[in-house]
This record gives structure tokens, C-alpha cells and sequence, in this order.
């Protein structure tokens, strides 16, 4: 959200108020509780620029400003359904809006002129989608207490009207977010679930009577949205339900993962983190403000749908990284998408060892190798079942442009073998090649093998190795021979040979 310049200008505006007049009160530790500030500072704002002068009596402001935020948030809620951002002024007239007034109430809603092929006329929009889904979910909200026996629209949301108490109101609200396809509705439901806290109602009370603020018992919207996490959607969505359930001001699944990592630093034992579990570390990982230096999961004995959460921390850049051990189970799909988190990842040092990856894996693998956002790359192939192929992609990998790969581990691969070094030994040649340390032990490799990385190397003036790992293959001394002689070339930067 801090990267959204609107709710920059939204928090700035709230806590300007909020610590330099003298406002009273927590400051906001929710979206609800920030956006629900903003809509009460702009209430108050256009109550004292367009009303100073008139004698209203103070009820009938009141009533009038409530009726033109619900007739926004009509405007909003249908909008939001449609997915519609702009809309014109027919569609505002349709909600009951005064042009005149829309217009007046610039901190909510605001006109843009814009040019259309047929005609040219106003356009609306409100400031940001988030705010049109705030004055959506308050819509919802007052008008659930509200209901009057008209006819409502049949649209999908409108059931949500027809709910007979809040609870159940609340979770046909999570059931259609979690079945929007694009996330439309996630917003929407952080807000709705905020709204009905009696702390928000507090807030609003100038616009809400008493018999719409609510009382329900929260801990059963609570108990629901949990059982839609261990129900293990997808990644994103059960992200959306922590951030749901801090609406709601419920931190335990939080606080119980947090407790399961420091009982396991201190007693490392074999138990699994549940699914819902592994949501609620991946949500305190990218909602931390703690660098993440190494992660290793093999502790965490994680299963395939687990680290798919883990991908979506590497993918986050928001989130500081320097070293992350994984494993990643034999599954093509994990190393498809291991390469697509790696292309937008600043990670520094990956273990794949003892995987069996395979050469379709390595070569999934490879495009996210040509991250140009690496300094400096660790990988760790040892034991991956790799044979001569995989080598291609990798030696590709070492060529590119783009190329910092660094530290490469394919020991303990038997199956590499010289064809596998004769491919490798191509990547070694190029000038874009940055490796420093190469480690082939128990490769397979005989004096041919030996023979192509002495050539690549003696070939590339500007190569970067300065260590070599060749123990335990089947080398004879005129391989062994080539390779000493390098390292004792003075204008050569290879100076450990094993």
C-alpha cells in the first residue's frame, strides 16, 4: 500500500490531523481504521467550506451528509461490481448524486473532462479504487440495517442483502471474494470486516444510529475465514484472509506460527507445519520489517503446496533478501514457477542439492538464472540426477547478458560426465561468463572433460574462476597436467585446483 501515492496522501492527511490538532485516539493499525479517519476529516472539511455560512440546522447536515456518502457508496458498490473505474453522469444520477454536489466533495470524488469519440463530457472517478471500495463496503454495510422491502438489483453481490444477520452477512462477503478470479473483491472485504468492529462504529457515529452498529460476535466470522485458510486456496487469497483477520484485530494464527518458529530454534524436532500455518509464516514474512537473511526450509519439512507459498515471498520485492535454502520436490510445475519468483528475486545463494530435478528441471530453471537483478548468484546442483543435457541451459545461463551466476555446485552428478564439461566448457568461454567458483566432484570426468575446461579457460582472457572442484572422477595426467599449468600462469585467476 505504500507504494500507492494516493494512500500515501490518505495516511499523511490522517495523521497530520491526528498529531498536530489535537485529535484524540489510537493511530489507525488497520486500513479500516486509516481509510475511516480520512472519510470523517473530509466530512468535516466540506461541512466547515460549505456550510459555514448557512443555517442548517445540525440534524439535517448530519442526515444530508450521510445520504450523500450512501449515494457514493451506491455509486461505488455498483461500480465496483461492474468493475468499472470511470463512470459518467448518468450513472451518478442513477444513485441519486447531484451533479453539483459530486463535485463539491473533492476529497472523495472527483470530475475529470475527458474526450470521447462521439461526444465530449464529464467523466467521474473516485481518487482511487481504494476508496471506492471503502464507500462500497459502508454502502453495504448501512444499507444490510436498512432494508426496506425494495426491490434490490440482481446482480451476484445482491444476495448479500438478503443475509439475515451480520455473521452470516460477513461470510457470504469472504465466500464471494474468495471466488472472484482477479481479486477484485479482497479490498471490499477488508473493509466490510473492519466495519463491523464497534471500535470503527465508535468512529462513524455521527453518521450510523444506533441501530445500525452492530454487536455480532465476531470470533464466528473469525472461526470461518480460518477454516477457509486451512482449506489451502490459492496463494494470494489466503494472504487476503490474514490481512482479513487483522481487520478483525485477530492475530492468533500469527502469533501461533511465531511460537512454532522460536520453539523450533531452540528444540528442532520432525513435525510439519500445518497448511494454515504455513500461510501465517508466509504473511509474517511479507509483513515484516526484519531482513531475511537465510531461510532454510528443509526444517520446515515443507509439501509441494507449501512452497508455493514460499515462491510468492521470493516474487515480493518489498521484502529485503539475501539467502534462502530450499527444496523444492521433483514436480516440473515448482521449478516453472522457482524461475518465474527467481526472474523478480534479489536472492543471493539457492539450494536445489539432492532434488531430483532432472535436466527438464535444470532447463525450467535457466531462464530465471538470467535475472538481471543478481549481483552475485549461488546455486546448488549437487545430486539432482542431472546428466551431459542439462548443461546446455545452464552454459547459456553463463553466457548471457545478464549473467552473475558466481558460485555453481553440479557435484555428485554421475551422469554428467565429458559431455556434460564439453557443453559447460562453451558458457566458460564467453566473455559475459562471471563464474568464480565451479565445483564437479564425482562427476564422471575423464581427461577429455579435463582437456575442454583448459582450453575454455586458457581461451577466455577475462575469465573470472578462481576455484576449481574436480575430486573424485577419473582424471589422467595430461588433464591434471593442463589445469596446473594454468593455475600456475600468472596472467590466469585460477589459484585453488582440487
Amino acid at each position: 500500500m505504500c507504494h500507492i501515492p494516493v494512500f500515501c496522501w490518505i495516511a499523511a492527511t490522517v495523521l497530520d490531523r491526528m498529531l498536530g490538532e489535537a485529535e484524540t485516539g489510537e493511530i489507525p493499525k488497520t486500513l479500516t481504521q486509516m481509510f475511516t479517519h480520512f472519510l470523517i476529516f473530509q466530512i468535516k472539511h466540506r461541512n466547515q467550506k460549505y456550510h459555514k455560512k448557512c443555517d442548517h440546522d445540525p440534524q439535517k447536515r448530519i442526515l444530508e451528509t450521510k445520504e450523500n456518502i450512501l449515494a457514493l457508496g451506491k455509486l461505488a458498490f455498483q461500480q465496483l461490481e461492474k468493475g468499472n473505474l470511470i463512470f459518467y453522469e448518468e450513472d451518478l444520477k442513477e444513485c441519486g448524486i447531484n451533479i453539483r454536489e459530486g463535485s463539491v466533495c473533492s476529497g472523495v470524488c472527483t470530475q475529470i473532462f475527458r474526450e470521447e469519440l462521439l461526444h465530449l463530457g464529464k467523466v467521474f472517478s473516485f481518487v482511487h479504487l481504494n476508496v471506492q471500495e471503502f464507500l462500497a463496503a459502508l454502502y453495504v454495510y448501512i444499507s444490510f440495517f436498512n432494508k426496506d422491502g425494495k426491490e434490490q438489483l440482481a446482480t451476484d453481490l445482491s444476495d448479500l442483502f438478503n443475509q439475515s444477520t451480520m455473521s452470516d452477512l460477513l461470510k457470504s462477503a469472504v465466500d464471494k471474494a474468495l471466488q472472484s478470479e482477479n481479486g477484485h473483491l479482497d479490498l471490499f472485504l477488508r473493509f466490510l470486516l473492519g466495519l463491523s468492529l464497534e471500535s470503527n462504529q465508535t468512529l462513524l457515529s455521527g453518521l450510523l444510529t444506533v441501530a445500525e452498529r452492530s454487536s455480532h460476535h465476531k470470533e464466528d466470522t473469525v472461526q470461518y475465514i480460518k477454516e477457509k485458510i486451512r482449506e489451502n486456496p490459492s496463494t494470494e487469497k489466503s494472504i487476503n484472509l490474514f490481512h482479513c483477520l487483522n481487520e478483525l484485530n485477530n492475530h492468533s494464527l500469527v502469533q501461533e506460527v511465531q511460537e512454532y518458529v522460536n520453539r523450533r530454534n531452540h528444540h528442532p524436532g520432525k513435525d510439519r507445519l500445518s497448511p494454515d500455518l504455513w500461510s501465517a509464516l508466509v504473511f509474517v514474512m511479507l509483513n515484516s520489517d526484519e531482513k531475511l537473511d537465510n531461510f532454510d526450509l528443509h526444517e520446515y519439512h515443507p509439501s509441494e503446496e507449501s512452497l508455493l507459498f514460499i515462491l510468492l515471498i521470493l516474487e515480493d520485492g518489498c521484502v529485503p533478501k539475501k539467502h534462502c535454502i530450499l527444496l523444492i520436490l521433483p514436480e516440473i510445475t515448482l521449478c516453472a514457477n522457482l524461475a518465474s519468483a527467481l526472474s523478480c528475486s534479489s536472492l543471493i545463494e539457492l539450494d536445489l542439492s539432492y532434488n531430483k530435478l532432472g535436466d527438464s528441471g535444470v532447463q525450467l530453471l535457466s531462464n530465471g538464472l538470467k535475472n538481471p537483478n543478481f549481483l552475485h548468484f549461488m546455486i546448488y546442483l549437487s545430486g539432482c540426477n542431472l546428466t551431459g543435457k542439462s548443461c546446455a541451459a545452464i552454459s547459456s545461463s553463463l553466457s548471457s547478458n545478464y549473467s552473475h551466476l558466481s558460485t555453481l555446485n553440479l557435484s555428485n552428478n554421475k551422469l554428467l560426465q565429458d559431455s556434460g564439461v564439453k557443453l559447460l566448457s562453451t558458457g566458460l568461454k564467453s566473455s559475459h561468463c562471471k563464474l568464480e567458483i565451479l565445483m564437479l566432484c564425482n562427476c564422471s570426468i575423464t581427461d577429455e572433460g579435463y582437456t575442454d575446461l583448459a582450453s575454455a579457460l586458457k581461451s577466455n582472457p577475462s575469465s573470472h574462476l578462481r576455484e576449481l572442484n574436480l575430486d573424485y572422477n577419473k582424471s589422467g595426467e595430461s588433464g591434471v597436467k593442463l589445469l596446473s599449468e594454468l593455475q600456475e600462469d600468472p596472467h590466469s585467476n585460477l589459484k585453488k585446483l582440487l
